[in-house]
């Protein structure tokens, strides 16, 4: 898969650290103190008990953040670390994409080693549970965890990968933030607090290095960027905008809480980032309602900067 050499010259001359760094005073690009009143508004009609927003824009380098270091569980967005991680190791022949897992549908909690399986009612893919015996090719396990969010392709790919040395890439990729510490449906772990947790940052910070096609290599940045493109759960920040315009994202959610994170790719012009958390919504229709009016505030004001 080749980049446009166009985009990649562009995004090389974008400084890697644009909107690392906390928020400052001082002097911005136009529209976004407007923006950020929008967006707080937005929020505070909304009823969640805590939202928090991250913008990047690759064309003129604005950056907005709403409570970008509020931590939140991460719900499926952790997904998209575990994917980075995989290839990280493929890349470094640790193991291959082509490799193939036997699927099993048998785990043990990170507190005790007590075994655990998951319900195939509490995933939202349920076609890898009859393969329980047979194999399956890490690449695939890959795309269906982010397209589909196949919480029994996250388990085997985590216990095929680890989850300390997700959370170890992340830190060297600038997102600290963002832990990773075991799989999904961990019930002990998560009795005791022990849950995968990120803040707005830390993802807007691993996404705009992929923009940049910077995590693991160019060809792996465009094949993680391809799969997060077939994203299939498009009720948050695609819905916002118009219907031609390509998003790479993953989306997330348990109860009350929702969250969407991606590049949002307007056709002709430089990316832009945006990660949208939510918390406290009960009815998972409100929260998609509040990310898509989000995002289509943030890409009016991503148009406009384009036309100046």
């Amino acid at each position: 898969m080749k980049t446009d050499p166009s985009r990649r010259a562009f995004l090389a001359a974008v400084p890697p650290v644009l909107f690392l760094r906390p928020d400052e005073p001082g002097n911005k690009p136009a529209g976004l103190p407007a923006l950020r009143a929008e967006i707080e508004g937005k929020i505070q009609e909304s009823g969640a008990s805590d939202a928090a927003v991250a913008y990047c824009d690759l064309k003129d380098g604005a950056e907005l953040f709403v409570q970008g270091d509020l931590r939140f569980h991460a719900a499926s967005t952790m997904k998209v670390p575990v994917m980075m991680e995989v290839f990280r190791q493929d890349h470094e022949k640790t193991l291959s994409l082509d490799d193939r897992i036997v699927v099993r549908n048998a785990f043990q909690s990170i507190v005790d080693g007590s075994p655990y399986a998951l319900k195939p009612a509490d995933d939202s893919e349920t076609t890898l549970y009859p393969k329980v015996g047979q194999p399956e090719t890490i690449r695939e396990l890959v795309r269906r965890m982010i397209t589909e969010s196949s919480n029994l392709a996250t388990n085997l790919l985590i216990d095929r990968v680890s989850a300390a040395k997700v959370s170890a890439f992340m830190a060297r990729l600038g997102a600290p933030q963002i832990r990773v510490l075991r799989g999904v449906e961990d019930g002990p772990a998560f009795a005791r607090g022990l849950n995968n947790t990120l803040n707005a940052r830390g993802l807007a910070t691993i996404l705009h290095r992929l923009a940049r096609r910077e995590v693991v290599s160019p060809s792996a940045s465009d094949a993680m960027l391809a799969i997060l493109r077939g994203q299939k759960f498009r009720e948050g920040i695609p819905a916002g905008l118009p219907a031609d315009t390509p998003v790479a994202h993953k989306t997330g959610s348990i109860t009350a809480l929702y969250h969407d994170a991606g590049l949002i790719e307007p056709p002709g012009t430089p990316p832009y980032v945006l990660v949208v958390l939510t918390r406290g919504l009960k009815d998972e229709r409100d929260a998609h309602t509040l990310v898509a009016a989000i995002a289509r505030a943030v890409h009016r004001r991503a148009l406009n900067a384009r036309r100046g």
